[in-house]
């Protein structure tokens, strides 16, 4: 059993020989290059955490398939007590980092996968969940960060995959052998899949049996043949290129989780890696199982980036010499108060969740598309109150080379200190932490990530059970008969 450290996992990365591109040239080396070093060190806390003595508790488990102790991101959850320790360990490190940390999506795969595949076997007769086991117990040992690739490019959002003008639009099957598939297509907007070991691939959407060749689940390494990955752009990146530290404001961590285009051209795909084959009347409920993990993580992620966003603005308060003004004060409970309620639902969701027969347990589905829905409109309201609080030298600031340029420094230095106790340097620092953590890429992902706000608010009418709260005022009205206060009454 391996539980890596942050060093051996930045390590492992440094082995691995993954084809990934950005601004047009090849990235060699992911851990070490400027533009995803930040989405490695943001990634490596949720390895090192796990041997700090105060969350250790928080960061790992017990695999119920080896006893063995493993990182939480590679557990199956088996009681509402684990999907609670997840959320609090998902704020924990959001609060620490201050960014996407990017391992929830591979850890939510597995969860999804392995109730799904027990369910097909359980249909069909055939042995996804035994191949799925093996390959659980070996990301468990291992200690391995997936990449949960759901999101296909998609295409003509009216159209099914079958009917598209290009049918690599959607990840398909292309080719069949007698050990293994061969699959090609592109998966977009895929958060820390450069700096993942495997990827475990799922499909996007419903299928029917017209379009089963799209509904496929498998895992492969990231570095194998003809995968390759282009990196995202990303608000201000460019600064993480330049000299210095300043600027780039969550310099260590970055922003967001460096989201990427996986691209799969001819992928061969060992029959032991494959988790679904055409079973296409099982990928509603295997989007459904994913979904309703990952959406569940939004009100725990987001409250602990919430934290540090709350912090960052009481700070510049006080930097600014008004964190006693009762407008401002007010400001601050308003965010603290937004903060709370994303974290609640995401406790709410996964007390009031139900086992499956696979033994796996799954986060309420209607509270947990209701936690992603608020965290679409709620982060806004924070990002905007810390921005009203720190004023508009967010948009006019100097640069950190005029900062210590030096014939102009002098006057930066003058002309942008705040209260005489504090320095301008790090008046500055803490307007750039703020700039970067409430700036447009971020913002995006809070409204995008696991989903656009309108498929949570399709899902939660679907599981809104609207018959029953018919009937409940058809009672109430005395149109239908109240057995309960019949019973009561005699």
């Amino acid at each position: 059993m391996v539980l890596m450290t942050g060093k051996e996992y930045i390590e492992s990365l440094r082995k691995l020989k993954a084809k990934v591109y950005a601004f047009g040239e090849r990235i060699e080396n992911v851990a070490d290059h400027p533009l995803t070093r930040p989405h490695v060190n943001a990634a490596a806390m949720t390895y090192e955490l796990a041997h700090d003595p105060e969350l250790e508790g928080l960061f790992t488990a017990t695999s119920h398939l080896t006893g063995e102790k493993i990182n939480r991101f590679t557990h199956i959850h088996q009681k509402p007590q684990d999907l609670i320790n997840k959320t609090k360990m998902l704020r924990a490190i959001g609060r620490i980092t201050g960014t996407c940390f990017q391992r929830c999506v591979g850890c939510d795969a597995l969860n999804a996968l392995y109730s799904v595949t027990f369910e097909i076997d359980k249909k069909h007769g055939t042995n996804y969940h035994s191949r799925f086991k093996e390959f659980l117990t070996y990301v468990q040992r291992n200690d391995l960060m997936l990449d949960g690739a759901m999101t296909d490019p998609k295409g003509d959002r009216s159209l099914p995959p079958i009917k598209q003008a290009d049918p690599d639009l959607y990840l398909r099957v292309v080719d069949e052998k007698a050990d293994g598939i061969v699959v090609r297509g592109a998966k977009a907007h895929q958060t820390g899949a450069v700096n993942s070991h495997e990827v475990v691939a799922m499909p996007t959407v419903v299928m029917d049996e017209e379009n089963k060749d799209y509904a496929i689940s498998f895992s492969v390494p990231v570095d194998t043949e003809g995968i390759l990955f282009i990196f995202g752009r990303q608000s201000n990146d460019g600064r993480k290129l330049e000299e210095g530290w300043i600027d780039s404001g969550n310099a260590n961590y970055g922003v967001v989780g460096g989201e990427a285009l996986l691209v799969f051209e001819d992928v061969f795909v060992p029959l032991e890696r494959v988790f679904m084959f055409k079973e296409y009347e099982f990928s509603s409920l295997l989007v459904e199982r994913f979904a309703s993990h990952h959406r569940q993580n939004y009100g725990a992620c987001k409250a602990g980036v919430s934290d540090a966003i709350v912090g960052a603005t009481t700070l510049m308060a006080e930097y600014n010499g008004v964190s006693e003004a009762s407008h401002i004060r007010d400001k601050i409970t308003e965010m603290v108060h937004l903060t709370e309620t994303l974290y609640s639902g995401s406790i709410a969701c996964s007390a009031d969740g139900y086992g499956t027969p696979s033994g796996a347990y799954i986060a309420n589905s209607l509270l947990a598309n209701t936690v992603k829905h608020n965290a679409t409109r709620f982060i806004y309201e924070i990002c905007r109150l810390s921005q009203d609080i720190a004023g508009g030298l967010i948009a006019t600031l100097p640069s950190e080379q005029d900062l210590k340029d030096p014939e102009v420094g002098k006057y930066v230095e003058k002309y942008f200190r705040g209260v005489a106790d504090v320095t301008t340097e790090h008046r500055i620092r803490m307007v750039r932490l703020i700039e970067n953590m409430t700036g447009g890429t971020a913002l995006i992902e809070s409204m995008h990530g696991a989903g656009s706000p309108q498929t949570q608010r399709i899902m939660i009418l679907r599981q809104a059970d609207l018959e029953e709260k018919k009937k409940t005022a058809k009672v109430l009205a005395g149109i239908e008969e109240d057995r309960y206060l019949k019973r009561i009454r005699g």
